[in-house]
């Protein structure tokens, strides 16, 4: 894959690939049962649950093409300095190639601008490459789940603080 990769915010346009992307994601590692972010109602219509205040979601342009993304939003059911990494998946074709870190970094950067303190995630077993990112840019692995996410499939969780330590 040539480096020529366009990262930006979620467009309306864009609700119909991003939705093909996690459905086509997901299932590859086994988290297309109950429990999985697969079935949230926002898959459908990204660009509207992502146009609130502090909500982002960026996706990655390959040649036109919606080749991955990620968003970051209030973590639910947790304190309001924490926010949440979510729904980041890449097609095959776009990973390996350094654009998962520079859209975490990415995300990272809006999470901190919008006053979030922490972040937390949620993955499974079988992501390995993912794991490997998050610990690499900070993430910390947790024993329990943080909030109410509703995705009781995941069994993996991870916190980054994102203020320097004083």
């Amino acid at each position: 894959m040539s480096t020529e990769l366009t990262l930006r915010p979620i467009e309306a346009r864009d609700d119909t690939a991003v939705a093909a992307v996690i459905r086509a994601v997901m299932p590859e590692f086994g988290a297309d049962g109950p429990g999985f972010a697969i079935h949230d109602p926002e898959v459908d219509a990204m660009t509207a649950a992502y146009s609130r205040p502090r909500h982002v979601y960026f996706v990655v342009e390959h040649g036109g093409q919606v080749v991955g993304g990620a968003g970051i939003a209030p973590l639910d059911g947790g304190a309001p300095d924490v926010c949440e990494l979510r729904k980041m998946y890449f097609l095959p074709k776009a990973r390996g190639h350094g654009v998962g870190e520079r859209l975490l970094r990415h995300c990272l950067d809006f999470a901190r601008s919008a006053g979030f303190r922490q972040c937390y995630l949620e993955t499974l077993a079988g992501m390995d490459q993912a794991q490997k990112l998050y610990r690499k840019v900070g993430f910390e692995p947790l024993s329990a789940p943080m909030g109410r996410t509703g995705h009781f499939g995941c069994d993996r969780w991870y916190a980054m603080n994102l203020t320097p330590p004083a």
